[in-house]
C-alpha cells in the first residue's frame, strides 16, 4: 500500500509542477486558479509522501517520489509546454527510469 501512495504523491508532484508552468501562462483570476491547483497539488502529495515514508526507507521513497516527479513534469513539459525532446534529454530520461525501477527492485 505503501508504494501505491508514493506513485500517487509523485503523481500530484507532477501535477504542481504542471500547475506552475501554467500559472506562468495565464493571466487574472486564471491565474490565481492554477497557484490554487499548485498549493492543493502540493498539500496532497507531501502529505502522501510523509503516509508513505512511514513504511518506507526514506531514501528510497524520497529518491523515487522525486524521479516520478521529474519524469512526468519532463514528459508534461514536452506534451504540453511544447519543450524540446531531444535525444540527450531522453536517454537521460531513460536511465532515471532504469535507477528508480532498481530502486524498487532492491528495496526491502
Amino acid at each position: 500500500m505503501s508504494w501505491i501512495l508514493l506513485v500517487i504523491a509523485g503523481l500530484f508532484e507532477v501535477l504542481f509542477a504542471s500547475c506552475l508552468g501554467k500559472a506562468r501562462e495565464a493571466t487574472g483570476p486564471a491565474m490565481y486558479g492554477w497557484y490554487g491547483g499548485f498549493l492543493v497539488s502540493l498539500i496532497i502529495s507531501m502529505a502522501l509522501l510523509i503516509k508513505a515514508t512511514q513504511t518506507l526507507p526514506i531514501g528510497t521513497a524520497y529518491a523515487v517520489w522525486t524521479g516520478i516527479g521529474a519524469i512526468g513534469t519532463v514528459l508534461v513539459g514536452i506534451l504540453l509546454f511544447k519543450e524540446p525532446a531531444s535525444a540527450w534529454r531522453l536517454f537521460f530520461l531513460t536511465t532515471l527510469v532504469g535507477s528508480i525501477v532498481g530502486l524498487k527492485a532492491i528495496s526491502h
